[in-house]
């Protein structure tokens, strides 16, 4: 099925790039447009994404999917990947990133985006949020941030090594954690935009502006270009705004990607699906400043004439794990151990075969993860479960880090089986609710609203879904968690600690969303 903005002449609707998907970065080659964000403990590493018209955006792959390339194990909730960039050089493309749980700074190449990529081609630049720029001379040059600000040197990339000291060239307006810097060319100046605020609800994007790549850079006068953390922005159910990155159309039209997060509810201080990409118009006159959608304010329904729209196909609502791969919404928590996971153990089911490890633990469970991309959805999944000792579970889970996840799943107990509900609220750990249920299968459903989230089973008796449990979702929230994530909906099997072969069988996904 095609799918493409119903505001194709009027508008268009933010989040472009809906659920965990921060820290977007930008290119384009021709008419196609290119984007990563990031992914931090989560395996395969940074998605890449597609799109003909800003609005409209389909997954290729992933940058890293060798664990030659990406080294998670050990790694802690919100480790590994940071504010990727891609960008497009002499047939090349480049994905440049920090592990900061590895070896620091760190950039990929492929002639095709959808991969394969390179190893990476580490550099010797202790910062974050790197990006490369190339001058109209030729040469190259590593902009990352550091403590003191916006530093930048120039790079060898055929070694990755650097050919010039580093050098601070701007701190950006004095708000706190000047990061995210990207620059550009245009008439004559170079353009450095970057994140100011820190990733929270003082997030902002601000720019300034030299004749020369080392600087003295001149603040622009409308700096922050971009902010909600002021009274036009107060209320406004998208927060947290920055970390932007530009891009010019081929009709000559500028736009700007760049992350924020849906509050549950205006004038509220939780937000649980993670920081999103969300697309704005800018204005750029020839040797002035651009301005972000006139006020650097951003809407959920954009009223501005889109690019023409060009459709992408729609992810599979209901996954029946028929194919001979898991498609690419799914992800692994850290490396994953390929041998707990079969497709082909039952023809039609995923098997995950029931490892010692929880997931409270900072290792690689047998867990597979997708993205809640809005507040209002149902997960459903049929599960049988051959336990083999007391104390083995598996079934569902709501996932924002090790500390923080409700899990929604089946106990074996003696002879019998049990359905729990479980929270997982950091030193807090209990038993919400719980059930007999008789034999090994069992379908589950997990409703989300904005403030609950409701834990359902399928009664054998009236074959209707029956309401176990509720439970408030600030819990999950990033205000209450912390981190840089959001909230994964998860299907794991776990013998905490024990040796095991348990394995259990997910027949189906479903996931229905309110978009």
């Amino acid at each position: 099925m095609l799918a493409a903005s119903g505001y194709a002449q009027l508008g268009f609707k933010n989040p472009v790039v809906r659920g965990f998907n921060p820290d977007p970065s930008i290119c384009r080659v021709g008419d196609d447009f290119y984007l990563v964000t990031s992914s931090f403990e989560y395996f395969p590493g940074l998605p890449i994404y597609h799109s003909k018209d800003l609005v409209n955006w389909e997954q290729l792959g992933h940058c890293l999917t060798r664990s030659s390339q990406l080294n998670l194990r050990g790694v802690p909730s919100s480790g590994g990947l940071f504010a990727p960039s891609i960008r497009y050089h002499d047939g090349l493309f480049y994905v440049i990133c920090t592990n900061v749980s590895d070896k620091g700074n760190f950039y990929c190449t492929a002639k095709n985006p959808a991969g394969p990529w390179s190893d990476p081609v580490w550099v010797d630049v202790k910062s974050i949020d790197p990006d490369i720029f190339w001058d109209e001379d030729g040469k190259s040059y590593f902009v990352t941030q550091g403590d003191e600000g916006i530093r930048v040197t120039a790079i060898d990339l055929s070694t990755g090594k650097l050919t010039s000291a580093e050098k601070v060239v701007w701190a950006g307006t004095g708000g706190r954690f000047p990061e995210a810097p990207h620059i550009y060319k245009k008439d004559g100046y170079y353009y450095l935009l970057l994140g100011e605020g820190g990733t929270e609800y003082a997030h902002s994007a601000s720019i300034g502006r030299s004749r020369s790549i080392w600087g003295p850079y001149e603040s622009c006068p409308l700096n922050p270009i971009l902010s909600h953390s002021n009274r036009l922005g107060q209320g406004n159910p998208i927060q947290g705004v920055g970390h932007a990155d530009f891009i010019q159309a081929a009709d000559g039209s500028w736009w700007t990607v760049f992350l924020g997060f849906r509050v549950t509810q205006p004038y509220s201080y939780y937000h649980i699906l993670g920081r999103e990409t969300f697309l704005a118009p800018v204005s750029w006159p020839k040797d002035g400043w651009p301005q972000i959608n006139g006020n650097g304010k951003i809407q959920l329904d954009m009223a501005v004439k889109p690019l023409p729209a060009v459709p992408v196909a729609t992810p599979t609502q209901r996954d029946e794990f028929t194919a001979t791969q898991l498609g690419l919404q799914w992800q692994y928590l850290r490396n994953p151990d390929s041998a707990k996971y079969s497709l082909t153990e039952r023809r039609g089911s995923l098997c995950l075969y029931s490892s010692p490890i929880s997931l409270n633990e900072t290792e690689s469970p047998s867990f597979i993860g997708r993205r809640q991309t809005e507040h209002d959805f149902q997960a459903s999944v049929k599960l049988e479960f051959n336990a083999a000792s007391d104390g083995e579970e598996a079934g569902l889970t709501l996932y924002q880090n090790n500390s923080h996840h409700y899990d929604f799943f089946l106990k074996r107990s003696g002879k019998l089986f049990m359905l729990q509900l479980r929270a997982k609220v950091g030193s807090l750990h209990y038993i919400v609710a719980e059930k007999e249920i008789a034999g090994n299968k069992i379908e589950l459903r997990i409703s989300g609203t904005p403030l609950n989230y409701s834990f359902a089973f399928i009664d054998p008796k009236s074959g209707d879904y029956s309401n176990l449990a509720s439970l408030d979702t600030r819990y999950l929230s990033t205000e209450v968690a912390g981190g840089f994530t959001g909230v994964m909906i998860g299907l794991y099997t776990s013998s905490n600690g024990q040796p095991t072969n348990a394995k259990a069988f997910f027949d189906w996904f479903d996931y229905q969303s309110s978009y």
